[in-house]
């Protein structure tokens, strides 16, 4: 099969990494969690007890305890020095908190390094906020996947609900809407989609449908590109 890298964009929820991991296992591609990365940033802000705003710091943190992947029986581990981290970085804590760091340019800027390095040898499935315009602006394959917010509240109150964790729905869609904003208005590699990225709605859609649809314009593309 010939290698290309696939981006695939969107907001919160919108199953980016749902279905960046089922594509990366069909093609036999390497998957990145870019989301996990700046997750990981803010983790390790709380567990150092460093601000969220304080940008020297939290670069001092990334330099000092790199963030790696590893795949597993059940899929791929987020590991901080070693250690799995993976459950640690979906809680509620975290996940309110990582817009706020993720928009700071001085991380933005030592993590888009980081993945850009991974996906130079190709055959990469990279999911996040700005692949196809930042990180991957020449990526084979750009995706921008969305869905509304409400399905997307439903999303994370199922996920959280499977997880054991306690979750109003209400508070979910807010603080969905919330990241929405902080992501697409701030100055630094806002969340928006490339011009040359092709638009998939999954309100309503199943997973499998969706990874239909995406699956095919990747493999449209490696023919034309054989």
């Amino acid at each position: 099969m010939h290698k290309i890298n696939i981006a695939i964009d969107g907001p919160a929820s919108s199953g980016k990494s749902t279905i960046a991991k089922i594509i990366a296992k069909d093609f036999g591609f390497v998957y990145t969690d870019t989301g996990a990365m700046y997750r990981s940033v803010t983790y390790l802000a709380i567990q150092h007890q460093v601000s969220f705003t304080d940008e020297a710091s939290l670069i001092e943190l990334i330099e000092n305890y790199p963030i790696t992947f590893k795949q597993t029986d059940r899929g791929q581990a987020v590991l901080i020095q070693g250690e799995d981290v993976s459950e640690a970085i979906r809680q509620p804590e975290v996940t309110n908190n990582v817009s706020e760091v993720s928009a700071l340019s001085g991380v933005r800027a030592q993590l888009v390094k980081a993945q850009q390095k991974i996906a130079a040898s190709k055959g990469v499935v990279m999911d996040g906020r700005d692949i196809g315009t930042t990180v991957l602006p020449q990526a084979e394959v750009k995706i921008f996947l969305v869905a509304s917010a409400s399905e997307r509240a439903k999303r994370r109150y199922k996920e959280n609900q499977a997880k054991g964790i306690k979750s109003d729905y209400d508070t979910l869609k807010k603080e969905i809407e919330q990241r929405d904003y902080t992501d697409s208005h701030r100055e630094t590699s806002p969340l928006k989609q490339a011009e040359d990225a092709t638009l998939v709605d999954t309100t309503g859609m199943t997973i499998d449908e969706v990874v239909t649809t995406v699956e095919n314009i990747a493999k449209e593309k490696m023919e034309r590109g054989k």
